[in-house]
């Protein structure tokens, strides 16, 4: 039950009481005995739990493992900065020193567990079963190895575990969410409310008179900082990737019909061919004889879903799932499987896993990609793989042409390339008209290197994830300045006036609203206002917007029955509504997932629980930490702790 602490942060609500939990045990873990947190400790120790040690060999092998699981999990590395950034260190401490209180409880208690039914707990694990589904030996063994485990402290944790498990249920059985946050999370989930509204579009905040310039500077100078032009840089670039190689080589000579043909032909059958696949089912038999007596009962026309219901088995125990031939790991049963018709059933059939008849439910046939559909992909990959190999030679022979001294312009002209000059380009790439500049290869890279260097100074080339590169020299440089009011005259008066716009919508619509409050009708304000077209929506949730808006939606559940608000539309005008209803449900299994977020409510009590029970039991066995040892394992300063 412990391992629910993990699985319930997958959701939101676990997230939320997970942190509690997570930073309630690190606060304790960080005031432990700090009188005598220096004293007391073994050469081979990290921290003690009343007469328990742990080790910090027992502590890297533990995190190892979930960091393994972790990357497993979000398939990708995760660094040891970001593992502790994360708290998985602390974490895992938090709980070896928890599994080390609860296995001294066990002990103190009495709790124990019979061989027969530890041996039952291991064998309904679905980690040790094999294809047939049933517990497999050699799947065990498997498993035990590739995780480094013995069978021997397999089954020691295991048992442990098992006790612990026995304090917990104890503790939490029969815990149930409170009535009252039941509703409240009804409520959040299943409420429904409906609105009648208008739009106001911008031009209902009327005309403006021409601002004069006073107005305008005093604008200017309270928005100074939206003025302040970046530096911009004038650079040459040469871009060479095997992409922009590719595209030259391929205007001087193209790549033929016939070198696209070969290719396709080449890798048809395992790029461009989707094999045949078939969902299979099958039933494996204890002997010869019990299957040759079912494929008896097929022939004599009994189906195949009957012979299934017949021995009570369940889709777990039959299903093989929708696989290619080379998907099913049993050679002989693949190929008898693939050898009859769709729908069919094989005769009998020895397998690894003993003697069976397996069904073809349906078949998807076998899909051949036609080269008319991919010929433009294949010729540009041939184009970028024939630039790929030109790329080092093309390469040397431009820095040859660097330390002759050439510009990076003279030394593509050098070699019938062409260089870019970008006139002017800020640090995020743009131009000084706001637009993001093209053609930069590799802009992150391009732009850092850019704005480390200077005028004049012989750049490093900039690699390429494929092998290319991208020379540059920076040519002037105009520094970040405060703009003159003259220069930016036009765009402050535009700034202006949509300022002075959204104001005065924001206020209309904030006057509508509380007309609308003191009773006025919305097709009243609709008529009143330039015959604005009253609209309607039903059935509104937090879940279901209906389109609204994320600070709409925020406004029609914080707003009370018959009450109006307002909000802002994407295209600068205003929503003026009224909430005409609203309805919550009697709290329902049936409505959206309210069963599973009850089950999440119920995991996050009995974790609460189980946290606050830990703690008063690590405090009453007094449990120290030994800060060196902590640092070296960790890997962590002592200043981030």
């Amino acid at each position: 039950m412990l391992d629910a602490l993990r699985a319930s942060s997958q959701t939101w609500i676990g997230r939320i009481i997970m942190a509690v939990v997570i930073s309630f045990l690190i606060i304790a873990f960080g005031f432990w005995g700090i009188a005598d947190i220096f004293r007391g400790f073994g050469a081979n120790t990290l921290a003690r739990v009343g007469s328990a040690e742990i080790t910090p060999d027992e502590f890297r092998n533990t995190y190892q493992t979930q960091l393994l699981r972790m990357q497993e999990q979000q398939r990708r590395a995760i660094s040891a900065d970001e593992a502790h950034e994360r708290g998985i260190d602390r974490q895992v401490l938090a709980r070896l020193l928890s599994d080390s209180a609860l296995n001294q409880e066990a002990h103190r208690l009495g709790l124990a567990l019979s061989d027969n039914v530890l041996a039952q707990q291991i064998m309904q694990d679905d980690a040790f079963k094999g294809a047939n589904g049933q517990f497999s030996q050699q799947v065990f063994e498997q498993r035990l190895q590739d995780n480094g485990l013995t069978e021997r402290g397999y089954l020691a944790d295991t048992r442990a575990g098992a006790l612990r498990d026995q304090i917990v249920s104890a503790l939490t059985d029969g815990l149930t969410p409170p009535r009252a946050l039941l509703e409240i999370i009804n409520r959040y989930y299943n409420e429904q409310r409906s609105i009648d509204y208008v739009i106001l579009p911008k031009t209902a905040a009327g005309s403006f008179s021409a601002p004069t310039d006073a107005m305008l500077k005093s604008y200017f100078e309270a928005h100074r900082e939206l003025y302040r032009q970046p530096e911009y840089r004038k650079i040459s670039l040469l871009v060479l990737t095997a992409e922009a190689l590719a595209q030259i080589q391929s205007a001087q000579n193209p790549i033929t019909d016939a070198e696209i043909e070969k290719s396709y032909e080449a890798v048809k059958d395992h790029r461009y061919t989707q094999p045949e696949k078939r969902e299979i089912q099958q039933i494996v038999f204890p002997d010869e004889k019990s299957a040759d007596a079912a494929a008896a009962k097929l022939a004599g026309g009994e189906t195949f879903a009957a012979l299934i219901a017949e021995r009570k088995l369940t889709p777990k125990d039959t299903d093989l799932g929708t696989v290619t031939e080379a998907g099913l790991a049993d050679k002989a049963a693949a190929a008898a499987a693939f050898a009859i018709p769709s729908g069919g059933v094989t005769k009998p059939v020895q397998t690894q896993f003993g003697w069976a008849i397996l069904h073809a439910v349906q078949t998807a046939p076998k899909v051949v990609i036609p080269l008319v559909a991919i010929k433009g992909e294949i010729a540009r990959d041939l184009a970028i793989a024939r630039a790929q190999k030109d790329l080092g030679n093309i390469h040397d022979k431009i820095e040859d042409e660097r330390a002759a001294g050439k510009s990076i312009a003279d030394a593509a002209k050098a070699l019938g390339l062409s260089a870019q000059t970008i006139d002017a380009i800020d640090a995020q790439g743009n131009d000084k008209a706001g637009k993001a500049i093209s053609g930069l290869g590799d802009p992150q890279a391009v732009l850092k290197a850019v704005f480390a260097s200077d005028i004049g100074v012989d750049n490093d080339p900039v690699q390429t994830k494929d092998g290319g590169a991208i020379w540059f020299d920076v040519l002037n440089i105009d520094p970040a300045r405060n703009q003159t009011f003259d220069e930016v005259k036009a765009r402050v008066t535009r700034d202006w006036v949509a300022d002075q716009t959204a104001q005065r919508l924001v206020d209309k619509s904030v006057d509508l609203a509380k007309k609308l409050d003191a009773g006025a009708t919305l097709a009243a304000i609709a008529t009143s206002d330039g015959n604005l077209p009253v609209k309607h929506i039903d059935k509104i949730t937090r879940l279901d917007s209906k389109g609204l808006s994320r600070d709409l939606l925020d406004q029609v559940f914080n707003r009370a029955i018959g009450k109006a608000g307002s909000a802002g539309t994407q295209d600068g005008g205003r929503i003026v509504f009224k909430v005409t209803n609203g309805v919550v449900p009697p709290i329902s299994a049936s409505t959206f997932n309210f069963g599973s977020v009850t089950d999440q409510m119920k995991t996050a009590l009995n974790d609460d629980m189980t946290a606050q029970f830990v703690s008063q039991l690590e405090t009453r066995l007094g449990t120290r930490i030994n800060p060196q040892i902590w640092q070296s394992v960790s890997g962590a300063p002592a200043d981030q702790q």
